[in-house]
This record gives C-alpha cells, sequence and structure tokens, in this order.
C-alpha cells in the first residue's frame, strides 16, 4: 500500500466562500497518507478572498498542488474533466471544495484498492453538518459489495460523490464527466461506468 500515490481533484468557483476552501483543501493535507498530487481547477474568476487561499495553499504545498484556471464558469462536469486530464496518478481521490474528510479517509481507501486491484471505484459513508462538522445531522450511507451497489443505482446514487475515490483510466474509459441540466453529472458518470462493467466497492 505504501507504494501506491494519489491525486485529488477538486473544483471551486466563485460562489463558494474562502473558509470552506481553506477548511477542505486542509482536511485533505492532513491525511494519514497525503497526497503527491492535489489538482485545484478554477471554474473561472474567483473573489479575491478565494484567491488568497490559493496563493497561500500554493507557498505551502509548492509543486504538490497544480492550479487549472478556467477562463470562465462552465459547470461543474466541465471543470472535472479539464483537472482530470491533468492528475498525475491513477488513484484519483474526490472532493468538492465545501466538504470535510476524515484524517483516515485516504488511507482506508488506498488500502481497499491495495487489496483488490480489480475495483474501479469506491465510496463511502458521510456525515451531513450545517454549521459545524462536530455537530452532525444526518448520515449517508452507501450500499457495500457490486452486486448491491448496481441494483441500489438503478433507483438512487450507489456512492456519495465528495468521497469517491476512483481509477482514472476507467473514468475515462466511460466518457468522463458530462454535463446534465439536472446536475447529477456524478450520478450519471457512475451509471456508465457500471454499464461498462466496472467494479465497485464501498467502505462502511
Amino acid at each position: 500500500m505504501n507504494k501506491l500515490k494519489y491525486s485529488v481533484l477538486m473544483s471551486v468557483y466563485a460562489k463558494e466562500s474562502a473558509q470552506n476552501l481553506r477548511q477542505a483543501m486542509e482536511s485533505m493535507l492532513r491525511q494519514t497518507m497525503p497526497p503527491d498530487d492535489f489538482v485545484l481547477v478554477c471554474d473561472g474568476p474567483l473573489t479575491p478572498e478565494l484567491d488568497s487561499v490559493i496563493e497561500a495553499k500554493h507557498i505551502e504545498m509548492g509543486q504538490v498542488l497544480q492550479v487549472i484556471r478556467l477562463p470562465q464558469n462552465g459547470g461543474l462536469g466541465h471543470a472535472l474533466n479539464e483537472g482530470l486530464k491533468h492528475c498525475k496518478n491513477e488513484l484519483v481521490a474526490r472532493m468538492d471544495s465545501d466538504d470535510i474528510s476524515a484524517e483516515d479517509r485516504c488511507e482506508k481507501q488506498l488500502r481497499l484498492f491495495a487489496q483488490n486491484p480489480d475495483v474501479d471505484i469506491s465510496s463511502g459513508t458521510l456525515l451531513e453538518f450545517s454549521e459545524s462538522p462536530a455537530e452532525p445531522i444526518g448520515k449517508r450511507k452507501v450500499p457495500l459489495t457490486n452486486n448491491e451497489i448496481r441494483e441500489f443505482s438503478k433507483k438512487r446514487c450507489p456512492f456519495n460523490h465528495p468521497c469517491v475515490m476512483f481509477k482514472k483510466t476507467a473514468v475515462e474509459k466511460a466518457g468522463g464527466y458530462k454535463e446534465t441540466y439536472h446536475l447529477f453529472e456524478d450520478y450519471y458518470l457512475w451509471i456508465r461506468m457500471l454499464r461498462i462493467n466496472c467494479q465497485a466497492q464501498n467502505l462502511p
């Protein structure tokens, strides 16, 4: 497992708060197995506050942080596809700019991929919060096995998008993210991956 490396893929746009972005990035940098590649896509021009956070993190992280700036806001699917092109590793951890990852999240996922080399995508349980992560207001569980995930996907999304880790080549084979007017870019991608027989397994 020590040989496994991974990239973080995150998109941010002007309506995000600087505090959220800072907390999200720091939660990935505090991982028990931190990334050696962090791809941050700026989906259109940002606010001075967001740019200030990014500048500070660039100084702190050096070459680990890749900042991809798109000239205009094109939507999450487009931004993630652009960012995916720059990810240096086969394993990619998705992260939203307003979420916080548990410190052992990526270590657990890397262990799963190391022990199950056929797995292409994995997610896990998340806690929902409004003001503070210390005060969760809900829990979103996901089905665990490949068969359970496939059956569950017929009615609802079988993965929690903010804590997905996937193989870059598998996503590319499925055609990548595509914009949808329902804003379900992630769900649509997962369905297409399952249709081409990508293997899935979630963590409890």
